[in-house]
């Protein structure tokens, strides 16, 4: 399975897909390097050799690409950011609702996370005399 910067790409995708699972790296920026990398886009994963994989590796180095750990960091570094000039978006994310002005009356749930049922409690009857 090949590694590129510490992720191991599926070995069974051509090799456009395979790149993708890089964070950081889409469809187009993924023909974008195997282009200036003289790699076969669809060729699988598995057949690239050592060359090819490392010829991918230094395109996307010399491209000044972020991908993986440094672009990681850096959306992280933005969101604290936000939250700590208390803009609207950071206090979005502190409270982890949408952060772009969706609505939440409904939806929402991938922010929200599973419903949390209220209410739906039952009388006690009244006790014996």
């Amino acid at each position: 399975m090949p590694r590129i910067f510490g992720v191991d790409i599926p070995r069974e995708k051509r090799t456009e897909i395979a790149l993708t699972y890089l964070y950081g790296i889409g469809r187009t920026r993924s023909n974008q390097v195997l282009k200036e990398a003289g790699v076969d886009p669809g060729k699988r994963a598995k057949d690239l050799t050592d060359k090819e994989v490392a010829q991918i590796t230094s395109v996307i180095q010399k491209s000044n690409l972020k991908v993986e750990g440094d672009l990681r960091r850096e959306v992280q570094q933005n969101i604290k950011r936000y939250i700590d000039i208390r803009s609207y978006r950071g206090s979005r994310h502190l409270k982890g609702l949408p952060v772009r002005g969706q609505r939440t009356h409904t939806n929402a749930r991938t922010r929200k996370g599973p419903r949390k049922t209220v209410g739906g409690l039952l009388k006690k009857p009244p006790a014996p005399k």
